[in-house]
């Protein structure tokens, strides 16, 4: 996206979403998550979760799911909880789909987490080119995979690849893998595109692996 254009994209995004407040609008792609990321409210230097989510959109699985991946996937997963805090909200996200519920939910005390605006500045510049890359890849195929009660299935692994997500912190970037599943089906889900949810599938086969071999 040329530059002037961009910009012209942020000063939409920050009228539509920090000034006018009206109905939010769900993120489609990685690049546009991190655009909203850029324009999320700080307090004293500190961005909450609950500021992330308000700005990404909390109605979709699919925009909901790219968060916490994108956080384990980048430089703040060395922080020490946030692979588990991750972990945490992707599980709490799939069980409330599996169950049926309509909107969303967390805990207060899960909101209220904060991370370094300087640290999350960092994070999306070191993911930015990857996510440019990844956004040409996306298209819609084997849609079959990422609709109607295959979204269930995308639910039921999520939770499973979250209870992995604690003790694979103890390990020196073991959590990585479990953020590229996290995110790939978010992407999945949110371009429509089946083969990227076969993808995630592999990262979770490879959760599990990793998991046996380091734990038994």
């Amino acid at each position: 996206m040329p530059l002037p254009r961009r910009r012209r994209y942020r000063d939409w995004v920050r009228q539509r979403f920090q000034r006018n407040r009206v109905t939010r609008l769900e993120a489609t792609t990685l690049t546009e998550m991190l655009d909203r990321l850029e324009f999320a409210e700080r307090d004293n230097d500190q961005v909450k979760v609950d500021a992330m989510l308000d700005i990404i959109g909390r109605r979709s699985f699919g925009p909901l799911l790219l968060l916490p991946g994108l956080l384990v996937l980048s430089p703040l997963s060395g922080v020490p909880g946030v692979p588990s805090l991750a972990g945490l909200m992707v599980l709490l996200l799939s069980v409330q789909l599996l169950i049926g519920r309509q909107h969303f939910w967390m805990p207060q005390w899960l909101l209220n987490r904060c991370v370094s605006h300087q640290r999350l500045q960092q994070a999306m510049r070191f993911t930015r080119p990857v996510a440019r890359w990844i956004d040409r890849l996306l298209r819609q195929r084997l849609t079959f995979l990422v609709e109607s009660y295959a979204v269930y299935f995308v639910a039921a692994m999520c939770s499973l690849v979250a209870l992995t997500m604690p003790p694979l912190e103890l390990l020196p970037f073991a959590a990585t893998s479990a953020g590229v599943a996290i995110t790939a089906f978010g992407l999945a889900l949110i371009g429509r595109d089946g083969l990227m949810a076969l993808v995630a599938l592999g990262f979770c086969l490879g959760c599990g692996f990793v998991m046996l071999h380091a734990f038994t």
